[in-house]
């Protein structure tokens, strides 16, 4: 049995496959896929006949409350709250492929969905104690209450620890006191998660979660903004002035709120994770239509090479993030306790993925595209937040890279510590050559490891296999001498830290569609697995050219050139050259 402490890029960045963590590919008990197929033809009935009105709720910026009750009576704000308490009760995957399919249909009423229940009461699941859960979980499975969640603030986006929102003692409770920015359901939601800082204004690392409904005195919330994307949902700031919270609307542990906000912010990626490879599988379906619709020069556009190269690289990409997102679903539903960077790269690519998916199916769809008479401008605006929400996508790649590094960085600690007195006891002192010791050996010499090495992958995907070793190899070693070259100013170093992220998350992506077609292979046979075998090859062969680049780049750079191009911009204000 795994060990479910393990994280599988924890470990790879320190060269070792942990192959039990990703193989075999996670997938749905029958019982469960059973109940997922008859939930997702209900979101079908209940969405498709809105297919015009989403079109005119979002030049609206409003979904009217006849739909949203229609959202209630469905249960659609119950899927993840146990059946106990009146929810669906769904596991991390069959809830991520359930808001894949309402995504389909309209990304302004997925995030609606998803904001409630990935992030905004998804504390009170995770943390909450059970008197908090018998008095809130009912509410919010019916809809009576919808939640969101607090943390941004106009002065603290990603870095949480910054937020000046109060929460100072008054008795056995708290007077919270602060505004939070942009905050989705905002101006729907009647239960709200809120982040304050409790170890007074000077401690930024001290904050605490609390539960606040709208009914408190002191709540209140700004007008509806107007958004580029997502425009039918509710997004509003909300303001606190002095409201009194008892000690059974403390959320977690006091002070111990920043923890909670990420494990909440992990724990809900397959939420938006689901909903991002929702609008990439219509889009596969838009713009195949449009290609063999379409005639140019006699013939549909579908019969030229470079329309093909664009839906063939979506078609790619789609199968890419879909194995990378019900990956981390399976780890969670697994039971697997470290998986934050794992969950950090699912957003990343598939957020990036869909951009380009929906930019290359514009340009398919050509003049057709840029009219609001078609879908593709909308679905453009839509998903363009999803690589700024719930962590910014260059904050996620410092996230994903710094945490391997912290690793790599105790290792190289715990073998400087180990080795000295070595030469006044060389025989006893021989005893450190362990653990990392033995990783440095393996690398330097280019000697395989026992886990240096996939054993439970099919013949059909050996070169795929094989790759991803020598990858491995080189991950590690990178790792090592970025460390080495920048030490403790490495946190400084964004650029290296970058790329070895994006190395980092081709790597885990790659990982993911090669267990998967893995799986298939296995499932079906070689024969009948042969397109996802081909979807495997192209993914591999990119992902293997871009790893090479980013690997020479770590010594080989323009890295401060760029900067002081960047530096003389932003002393003049201006772009210095021009023609008159």
């Amino acid at each position: 049995m795994a060990d479910k402490s393990i994280s599988f890029m924890r470990s790879l960045c320190l060269g070792d496959i942990e192959e039990d963590v990703i193989v075999p590919y996670p997938s749905l008990p029958d019982p469960e896929r059973e109940t997922l197929r008859s939930v997702c033809t209900s979101v079908d009935e209940l969405l498709t006949p809105n297919a015009e009105a989403f079109r005119e709720w979002d030049v609206a910026g409003e979904l009217p409350d006849e739909f949203l009750g229609q959202l209630r009576d469905f249960g659609m704000f119950g899927l993840v709250i146990p059946e106990e308490h009146g929810g669906m009760g769904l596991r991390a995957a069959a809830y991520s492929r359930t808001l894949q399919q309402v995504a389909r249909h309209d990304a302004s009423v997925a995030v609606t969905i998803g904001a409630h229940s990935s992030i905004g009461m998804r504390g009170l699941l995770l943390y909450g104690t059970e008197a908090q859960k018998a008095r809130w979980l009912p509410k919010l499975a019916s809809g009576e209450m919808i939640a969101a969640f607090c943390l941004t603030e106009p002065g603290a986006g990603s870095d949480a620890a910054a937020i000046k929102t109060t929460a100072t003692k008054d008795g056995d409770g708290w007077l919270l006191s602060g505004s939070k920015l942009w905050i989705t359901n905002g101006g729907i939601a009647d239960f709200f998660t809120v982040f304050a800082k409790s170890g007074g204004t000077d401690d930024r690392g001290k904050l605490s979660g609390f539960i606040v409904t709208r009914d408190m005195p002191g709540v209140s919330v700004g007008p509806h903004e107007d958004k580029m994307g997502i425009r039918a949902s509710s997004t509003t700031a909300v303001y606190l002035d002095n409201v009194r919270v008892g000690p059974e609307h403390l959320l977690g542990p006091e002070h111990g709120g920043f923890k909670v906000a990420m494990h909440i912010l992990n724990s809900g990626r397959t939420g938006l994770g689901g909903g991002i490879v929702g609008m990439m599988k219509r889009l596969v379906e838009l713009t195949t239509a449009q290609a063999t619709s379409r005639h140019q020069f006699g013939r549909p556009i579908a019969d030229y090479g470079l329309i093909k190269q664009k839906i063939g690289q979506i078609v790619v990409e789609c199968y890419a993030a879909e194995s990378v997102v019900n990956m981390v679903a399976g780890l969670i539903d697994q039971g697997y306790e470290e998986y934050a960077i794992e969950a950090a790269i699912s957003k990343v690519f598939a957020s990036e993925a869909l951009w380009r998916a929906v930019d290359e199916a514009l340009q398919v769809a050509g003049g057709n595209g840029f009219m609001r008479e078609y879908p593709y401008e909308r679905i453009l605006r839509d998903c363009r937040i999803n690589r700024i929400f719930e962590g910014t996508n260059e904050v996620l790649r410092l996230f994903i890279s710094l945490s391997a590094m912290n690793d790599v960085g105790t290792q190289l600690k715990e073998l400087a510590a180990g080795l000295r007195g070595v030469f006044d006891h060389p025989i006893k002192g021989f005893g450190v050559m362990s653990a990392y010791a033995l990783r440095r050996a393996s690398l330097a010499t280019g000697l395989r490891r026992a886990k240096g090495a996939f054993t439970r992958l099919e013949p059909a995907v050996a070169a795929e296999a094989a790759l991803f070793a020598t990858c491995t190899r080189d991950l590690a070693a990178a790792a090592d001498r970025i460390l080495r070259k920048h030490g403790k100013e490495i946190i400084g170093k964004q650029f290296a830290s970058s790329r070895l992220a994006d190395i980092m998350i081709d790597m885990f992506v790659l990982a993911c569609v090669l267990a998967r077609v893995n799986a298939a292979i296995v499932r079906l046979g070689p024969a009948n697995a042969a397109r996802e075998r081909e979807i495997l090859a192209v993914f591999a062969g990119q992902a293997r050219r871009r790893i090479q680049a980013n690997f020479e780049r770590i010594d080989d750079n323009d890295d401060e050139l760029i900067k002081g191009l960047a530096d003389h911009a932003i002393e003049q204000r201006k772009f210095s050259w021009d023609n008159i």
